[in-house]
């Protein structure tokens, strides 16, 4: 046992400096590349796992009450296979040469952020937009929020981007690299998997009320932390764009918990108040029309250029806390080295 921590005691600065840019590469690696529709991707997989399971339940199951037992199965089975077969993998590629499972890592954590995929998405709707092509960008809304946009207004449609870019900004960006820091790529896949869980069986219908309900607990409680560490990083995101860091700070105090989600709240109140527009109002889903509650002020209209800005304070915000973990990374190491060294 000495000589094995005398051994990982040899090690602190580089084991730091690798674990420090993994984080830093996966980001990269996504902001310049995003995810090619040439290479499969992780999330299709637990897609048809979570498809497989679902069918596989509901053939010997049919009582809300076995449903609800069943639902635990979904975490358990999706999440922890997710983590399982990435540790795995990475085990396995490290046996090869430790730079391979490097390599491994980095692209394992790049699949579960989407900052380009995001910014994209985000600037689809606005060059519709600026060329005032307003189908073609309800068109391109709709590809990226469930409510219905064929009869939207200018506004309404950059009030729709403004806030999936916001809301995305923890599940797409902060979250999985919050998991990264803690577990490496195994246990930010497992959250990719919590979350995916979450958009296929977490919703509150006749259909997955009882066999969706452990994943969309779990998916709550998975973004808990991560959501609040994201309102803070929009603040400080805020005050570097010289947007209102002040107001974005009172409208995450007084409106981030009236969202129907308990984390969702967070980073679109930061954004409201940060921009000085109002998020939130009447929405159509399916031809049913649904109330969400205001959040931050009407103090301008809302223009493209919100967009844009939105943008800009979601890669502020995810390279403080991509600094924040190469930063943290580096004094776990360095910290720990130190101390078996004495």
């Amino acid at each position: 046992m000495t000589s094995l921590l005398h051994q990982w005691a040899t090690w602190p600065i580089w084991t730091g400096i690798a674990g420090a840019w993994i984080i830093v590469g996966a980001y990269i690696l996504d902001r310049c590349i995003g995810d090619p529709r040439w290479i499969p991707h992780p999330v299709i997989g637990m897609g048809k796992a979570i498809s497989a399971l679902e069918r596989a339940i509901r053939s010997r199951v049919d009582s809300n009450q076995a449903l609800k037992r069943a639902g635990v199965l979904f975490p358990f089975l999706i999440a922890g296979g997710a983590f399982a077969l990435s540790w795995g993998l990475i085990y396995m590629l490290g046996l090869i040469h430790p730079a391979v499972a490097v390599v491994a890592e980095v692209a394992l954590i790049a699949t579960t952020i989407a900052s380009k995929g995001l910014k994209d998405a985000g600037n689809e709707v606005y060059r519709h937009l600026s060329q005032q092509d307003w189908p073609a960008a309800r068109r391109s809304l709709g590809m990226i929020v469930g409510r219905d946009t064929a009869h939207l207004d200018e506004p309404e449609i950059v009030r729709g981007t403004v806030e999936t870019v916001a809301e995305n900004i923890v599940d797409a960006i902060v979250s999985p690299l919050f998991y990264a820091l803690i577990g490496g790529a195994p246990l930010a896949m497992a959250y990719r998997a919590v979350n995916t869980l979450d958009s296929m069986v977490g919703y509150k219908n006749g259909k997955y009320l009882h066999l969706g309900w452990a994943s969309a607990r779990l998916d709550d409680w998975a973004n808990w932390i991560p959501a609040r560490l994201t309102a803070l990083l929009l603040i400080i995101g805020a005050w570097f764009m010289k947007l209102d860091a002040r107001g974005a700070a009172r409208m995450v105090s007084r409106d981030a918990r009236l969202h129907p989600s308990p984390n969702s709240g967070f980073p679109e109140s930061a954004v409201a108040g940060a921009l000085g527009i109002r998020l939130g109002g009447h929405n159509v889903y399916h031809g049913v029309a649904s109330f969400r509650a205001y959040m931050g002020e009407p103090s301008r209209r809302m223009e493209a250029e919100d967009i844009v800005r939105t943008t800009r304070l979601m890669f502020w915000s995810a390279g403080s806390f991509v600094l924040v973990c190469w930063l943290v990374t580096l004094g776990i190491w360095s910290a720990g080295g130190a101390l078996l060294w004495k």
